[in-house]
């Protein structure tokens, strides 16, 4: 089976073995891989898989969801964040973008960097803002863009990013709000915008997984 490709109409099922078809804004659903770990289990998106389409609405999506903001500038957290956030500046009218990276170049400053993990790669590396850039960044009302928020680490550290920088986004845009873990440490002042959220799941009695509705984030901007 390949993932993240078409939309198709939600089938009715309670639960679910190794895929799930996650609700779309369009009223459709998209399928995705569902994996456990441990006793939980989490529906993933790789979007730098998913089809030329599906990009394009996904994207749609996310920055219909983060128009109230107002923001002025993107910055694209690496790397999946990076093929989302060109075409939301795009979609919500900006020149250009701002993309920090993983890779140092020889003119950066150490006082602009930050160390990241996430919930799919837990060694910590550093990601870097290119010091050239800060006028761009200067006064702006800046959104932060990534591909899924989950644990919060990665989204915390774009945010620890920006601080380095003087700047407090608007709000964070994602494509995918991956459950409900990582609202203990997000600061509350600052929106998130996503183009569709996930539960949680738990194992099912006769195998599978089943929905945990009170995993599902509350709170979100949301496309309409």
């Amino acid at each position: 089976m390949e993932y993240w490709q078409v939309f198709r109409p939600r089938p009715e099922r309670a639960a679910f073995a190794d895929s799930y078809p996650a609700p779309m804004p369009n009223g459709l659903s998209l399928c995705m891989p569902l994996r456990g770990h441990g006793q939980i289990g989490v529906a993933w998106l790789i979007v730098n898989q998913a089809s030329f389409a599906v990009h394009a609405a996904i994207t749609g999506w996310m920055a219909a969801a983060a128009q109230p903001l107002g923001a002025e500038l993107v910055v694209g957290m690496p790397t999946l964040g990076h093929s989302l956030a060109a075409p939301v500046a795009e979609a919500l009218g900006h020149p250009n973008w701002v993309a920090p990276g993983y890779s140092r170049k020889p003119w950066y400053d150490p006082a602009l960097s930050v160390p990241t993990a996430s919930s799919i790669t837990p060694d910590a590396r550093r990601v870097w803002l290119d010091p050239h850039l800060l006028p761009r960044l200067s006064g702006k009302r800046v959104l932060l863009v990534d591909d899924v928020i989950s644990t919060g680490s990665s989204a915390l550290a774009g945010l620890a990013l920006l601080a380095s920088a003087g700047v407090q986004p608007v709000g964070l845009c994602v494509a995918m709000a991956q459950g409900h873990r990582w609202r203990e440490a997000w600061p509350r002042n600052i929106p998130v915008a996503a183009a569709f959220a996930t539960p949680l799941f738990r194992p099912a009695p006769d195998g599978g997984w089943v929905p945990d509705a009170g995993t599902l984030p509350t709170g979100l901007m949301l496309p309409g």
